[in-house]
């Protein structure tokens, strides 16, 4: 050591030394605890600064797995450097922030400058214990700390707080998490974290202060989030989470400015842990103020050729109803698409309010004008690994050179999603080489396409169902959808191979072939069975993105058989095999809003076929369809209440003495005519029972459903949500149907009691008065599958008319 030889010399250490020391105490003092022992251990080994005196050699002891060179690298001090208390102080904390080591002291012999360091352990593996609702995967993608890396108390303890908020994430606020280690050889270790998950938070109540128009009740039917209740099993919305509040408190903005709060202030949402831990409080504090009505409703615009008296037609809207934001927005919405369908590709339209508050009046504008005028410059297919550039690019509503404005952006969004062939979809834009020039960027992630099913169930029709398939939606990129698929149920078997293509030769053009084999034995309500197998060809056509048309050609090839031996002349007359060749067409206007469970909308379906392009059976056909949807929002305030209707009607006459067979009729009962058996409405043979026992077990009689010629149907139907049972999937209907089928089509008939004698056979039921039913029913899409029932009541029938009060369907893939 350093010996001061006079009273001046220490008197001058003393001066210089003691505020850098006094200094380092004060650092140390106020330093994070792991630094604490280097600013002590610096200012031990620390002699200052000694002038002529330079570091001559460094060594480093303790170290087992890290070299010496990596560890002098992570110092300040190097060798021919002068010794500085400074730099060790520097050196020391360095070395302490790698995380290589638990403890390093530093000190000076003579011109050598001894590091020793106590190396941190490595982690060997990691381990978790006592999880359940979060799986090790899942918990091993949040954590720092891997296998072969240094193991750190501090990452530790950062890890611990991870798991715990994978675990509030689940509401388990109440979870416990322990990090052990445990120490092998070789200074390595196993990291356990020991976790008790304890049980779920939930919300055990819910609250609203400050409402006076809506009652609790209602206000808790519109937030996501649900009190703890025993059917909630198959729920997460009792499980408490503060971002799920946040969107409740804009699922409770969106509620009231759609019901005409203007004012409406969303004040706090907050949830509050019971003193046991096991459940919270939710609270919403809101501010109503006053209710609205619409008052002037104004067009204003600037477009050329476009007056605003000649835009009137584009209001949806009228004065005097309640305020509904969302009503607006879509209006201009609306009206912006019209226009730009109609030649103006730069209109705008943007709504504008002025608040009476003293009449609670609100005025409305829409301001028409022409926006800047931008064109595609270019357009750019990223992050597709399969489909090809083509399949995207036609799906786009644009192409390079085309008029640009934000809807197409929009619907170029929506229609790469309906695809279904990726997991996002992301539009952008960027500034292209001109400022009225844009590029416009596509980017998808990939996601499988490939199906293989197998799948179970019940139905009322055909009894216990099996199925299995083999499909791919995008094969080989190429937007074709192809597949085989087999049903085998207790009065069914079917095979299926088939393939669509929906952009034939790179047009607007779908096409497609179905190759089956059909088996149904109809012992539950017919005396027979039939088999068919065949081909059918498909082409269809859109004009517009409302307006379609299909084409389809059937070549099949019909048994009938299995028939009891008492069965109807009528089915006698019809066994043995047929040839069907069958031309047809749809045209199809559709305005949903979604093709599953439309909330509103309407479809039309005009439809013909004509039979007999070779083959035996000959006939002309014509259908048409029409539903229309009306949301009950204004009405019920909110978005799960429709009313359905729908009609049909269908006639069907013979040409060119071709065969009549009863299998190509119309028939009336079960889903089109709730409350009747399949097709126990309409045309039958009046039969007699016989002694002996039929195919099932059971004595039949000779009576047959024949179907008819002429057919219409109609219904009303009230979807509804059930009452603390939405989140569960369960969704109410109560129906209305009507309908009726006559016109006896039959191969010969039977019907003259003198002429015919033996072969003589009654019919009953050949009537157009209607039939009405009405019931209710549940859907509920379950973990398990789709689960219909349906409960319906015959309300006017024919005479002996065959009737089926409970009808349920249920089947599941996986």
């Amino acid at each position: 050591m350093l010996v001061l030889k006079s009273k001046r010399s220490a008197l001058l250490a003393s001066v210089f030394v003691l505020p850098t020391l006094v200094s380092h105490a004060a650092e140390a003092q106020f330093a994070p605890r792991h630094q604490t022992p280097v600013a002590a251990r610096a200012a031990l080994a620390g002699e200052g600064v000694v002038r002529g005196s330079r570091i001559e050699d460094i060594q480093v002891h303790g170290n087992d797995r890290i070299e010496e060179s990596t560890i002098q690298s992570y110092m300040v001090s190097r060798v021919g450097d002068p010794f500085s208390q400074d730099d060790l102080d520097r050196s020391l904390k360095t070395l302490y922030a790698t995380g290589l080591f638990k403890d390093v002291t530093i000190k000076r012999s003579g011109t050598t400058l001894i590091v020793n360091v106590v190396e941190n352990p490595v982690v060997n593996r990691i381990v978790f214990e006592g999880n359940h609702a979060a799986k090790d995967e899942d918990l091993n993608k949040v954590i720092s700390l891997r296998p072969r890396a240094v193991f750190s108390t501090d990452e530790a303890s950062a890890d611990r707080q991870k798991i715990l908020e994978v675990y509030a994430q689940k509401a388990r606020y109440g979870a416990d998490v322990t990090p052990e280690i445990v120490k092998l050889a070789h200074n390595r270790v196993d990291v356990v974290f020991r976790i008790s998950e304890g049980p779920q938070t939930l919300v055990k109540r819910i609250a609203f202060v400050g409402n006076k128009f809506y009652s609790e009740a209602r206000l808790a039917s519109v937030v996501s989030s649900k009190e703890t209740a025993w059917y909630r099993f198959f729920s997460s919305a009792d499980q408490y989470n503060p971002e799920r509040l946040k969107y409740d408190g804009e699922l409770l903005r969106r509620f009231y400015l759609a019901n005409g709060f203007v004012d409406f202030q969303m004040v706090n949402a907050t949830g509050e842990m019971s003193p046991d831990r096991k459940s919270f409080f939710v609270t919403f504090t809101i501010k109503e103020g006053p209710r609205y009505r619409l008052g002037k409703i104004d067009i204003r615009s600037s477009l050329r050729h476009a007056p605003a008296v000649s835009l009137r037609k584009y209001i949806e809207l009228f004065p005097n109803q309640w305020y509904d934001g969302n009503a607006i927005q879509q209006n201009a919405t609306n009206m912006e698409e019209s226009l730009q369908a109609d030649g103006y590709p730069f209109a705008v339209v943007r709504p504008s309010i002025a608040r009476n508050p003293e009449k609670h009046i609100v005025n409305l504008l829409f301001d028409v004008s022409e926006g800047p005028r931008m064109y595609v410059e270019r357009l750019d297919i990223n992050g597709n690994t399969v489909t090809r550039d083509d399949v995207i690019r036609r799906q786009l509503p644009m192409a390079e050179g085309d008029p640009y404005t934000p809807v197409l952006r929009k619907y170029a969004k929506q229609s790469m999603e309906d695809l279904g062939y990726f997991k996002s979809v992301n539009i952008s834009q960027s500034q292209g080489s001109a400022p009225d020039k844009v590029n416009v960027s596509t980017g998808v992630v990939e996601k499988p396409t490939g199906e293989f099913s197998l799948g179970g169930g019940y139905s009322t029709d055909v009894g216990i169902i099996g199925n299995i398939g083999l499909k791919q939606h995008n094969l080989l990129g190429t937007g074709v959808d192809a597949g085989i698929s087999g049903t085998m149920a207790y009065y069914e078997r079917q095979a299926d191979i088939s393939f669509t293509d929906p952009y034939f030769l790179n047009r607007n053009l779908v096409v497609g072939a179905d190759i089956f084999y059909i088996n149904n034995r109809y012992q539950t309500y017919q005396n027979y069975s039939e088999g068919r197998y065949g081909i059918t060809l498909r082409m269809g056509y859109s004009y517009t993105n409302h307006l379609s048309q299909s084409f389809n050609y059937s070549l099949m090839e019909r048994h009938v058989g299995g028939v009891w031996d008492h069965s109807s002349q009528y089915v006698l007359d019809n066994q043995g095999h047929s040839l069907l060749s069958q031309l047809g067409t749809t045209i199809q206007y559709d305005t949903r809003d979604r093709r599953i469970m439309p909330h509103k909308g309407f479809i039309l379906r005009l439809g013909g076929d004509f039979a007999g392009i070779g083959g035996d059976a000959k006939y002309v056909r014509g259908k048409f369809d029409a539903a229309y949807y009306l949301p009950l929002d204004d009405l019920m305030g909110n978005h799960d209440w429709t009313v359905e209707f729908k009609a049909g009607t269908g006639y069907m006459t013979d040409w060119g003495g071709g065969k009549q067979w009863i299998i190509d009729n119309f028939y009336l009962g079960g889903n089109n005519l709730r409350g009747f058996l399949d097709g126990g409405a309409g045309p039958r043979a009046i039969g007699q029972t016989w002694p002996e026992l039929g195919p099932n077990g059971k004595v039949r009689g000779g009576e047959d459903l024949l179907g008819g010629r002429f057919i219409y149907t109609g219904s009303a139907t009230v979807h509804f949500p059930i009452p603390y049972a939405s989140s569960m999937g369960l969704r109410g209907r109560a129906f209305v149907d009507t309908g009726s089928l006559a016109g006896l089509r039959v191969a010969h008939r039977w019907t003259n009691k003198a002429k015919d004698g033996d072969y003589y056979q009654g019919v009953s039921g050949n009537t157009l008065t209607p039939r009405v039913s009405a019931g209710a029913g549940i859907s509920w899409q379950s973990p398990f599958g789709l689960l219909n029932i349906d409960a319906g009541f015959p309300i006017m029938r024919s005479r002996n008319d065959r009737t089926q009060v409970l009808r349920f369907g249920f089947g599941q893939q996986f």
